[in-house]
């Protein structure tokens, strides 16, 4: 029995062997398939894990900015009110000086000067902190993901404070220079314009339009006076005060300042600024509406925009609400005008995109 079992196995050995080769290769397969699957399901749940990491930094990156924006506003507003003092103004008219008439004309152009730099400045102060500390959240988030074996840190705290230290300008030169062109704006649109000239609200929104048309083409054709440099100034300038001596930490400041100046230059953050800036005079306007409603006794049950057309006041009576503005615009308080400028769809995604870039390992050795 042994024997013819034998003889069977003998002659059908090569049957047996391709069998087992078969059997063999199907049970190694299914082993590699499993282990490829379990690394491929491991991976999968890396990148979640990773993905899900990242959007929960981005978005408490977002708050970040929301507060940034929020305890800037005072500063801002401050340095508005001591370059444009209105105040001082409205102190002198109290005391029934003989050169009335010329101090409400200085009142007049300051007035709207201030309010009008303040809807321009809040804007850029917005989309500026958006763009700097969307590309420092996004170092960081290498920092903290991907650069853990020890290696040095894309964004130290030093060059973290040099960096974002660079928002004094939009407060200092670049705010400076952007009222006096702002003023030059205002001074030839409402000089001639009587104090005692009533004006609509149409009349003042064509107003505000010309002067915007006058300060943002002026930025069009000079690059120096482009809005991009009212929030950081040129390169070569940048470069030159830190000429000699460059640390390490300094180096990587500048690339970072390169980088942002680079964005601030690009097509979408300047479609992103002008939605701002229509924004913020849509809502200034909508403030300076609350004004031109029309008596108690002549309102109808529901005011309509028509019915705000037919209302009118006298330049001088609207000069002080214009001077008021500045407290809504440049409020450290949530308000209507600075949340409308928060919560519009493009600025949020222009963050998220600006921090997908810098958040990249891609851009490692850029």
């Amino acid at each position: 029995m042994l024997a013819s079992a034998w003889n069977f196995i003998k002659r059908h050995r090569r049957k047996f062997v391709v069998a087992g080769a078969l059997v063999g290769g199907v049970y190694l397969l299914g082993k590699y398939a499993q282990r490829k699957l379990q690394e491929m399901q491991e991976r999968e749940a890396a990148e979640y894990i990773a993905q899900a990491r990242r959007q929960f930094h981005f978005e408490s990156n977002q708050r970040t900015c929301n507060m940034t924006v929020l305890s800037m506003l005072p500063t801002l507003r401050e340095a508005i009110i001591h370059h444009l003092n209105a105040e001082s103004l409205t102190a002198l008219l109290k005391s029934k000086p003989t050169n009335k008439v010329e101090i409400w004309e200085d009142l007049k152009i300051i007035s709207f000067t201030r309010s009008i730099v303040a809807v321009y400045s809040t804007c850029m102060l917005v989309v500026l902190l958006r763009v700097q500390l969307n590309i420092i959240g996004g170092y960081l988030y290498l920092d903290n993901s991907v650069t853990k074996n020890g290696s040095t840190p894309l964004a130290p705290p030093e060059v973290q404070q040099q960096y974002l230290s660079s928002i004094q300008h939009l407060l200092g030169d670049g705010l400076i220079e952007l009222i006096t062109v702002v003023k030059k704006a205002v001074q030839e649109v409402l000089g001639l314009v009587s104090l005692k000239q009533n004006l609509s609200l149409q009349d003042l929104e064509q107003h505000l339009t010309h002067i915007r048309r006058l300060v943002e083409d002026n930025c069009a054709s000079s690059k120096r006076r482009r809005l991009s440099w009212y929030m950081m100034p040129d390169e070569e300038n940048a470069l030159a005060d830190q000429a000699s001596g460059l640390t390490e930490n300094d180096v990587t400041t500048i690339k970072l300042l390169n980088e942002t100046r680079d964005m601030l230059d690009s097509p979408d953050f300047n479609t992103v600024l002008n939605i701002c800036l229509n924004r913020g005079f849509s809502r200034f306007l909508d403030n300076m509406a609350e004004f031109f409603r029309p008596p108690q006794q002549d309102s109808t049950p529901c005011s309509t925009p028509d019915s705000l057309s037919h209302v009118s006041l006298p330049l001088a009576k609207i000069i002080p609400i214009a001077n008021g503005q500045i407290h809504s615009i440049c409020s450290e308080i949530p308000s209507h005008f600075v949340q409308d400028l928060l919560m519009i769809d493009q600025v949020k995604e222009f963050a998220a995109n600006v921090y997908e870039t810098f958040s990249s390992p891609l851009d490692l050795q850029k």
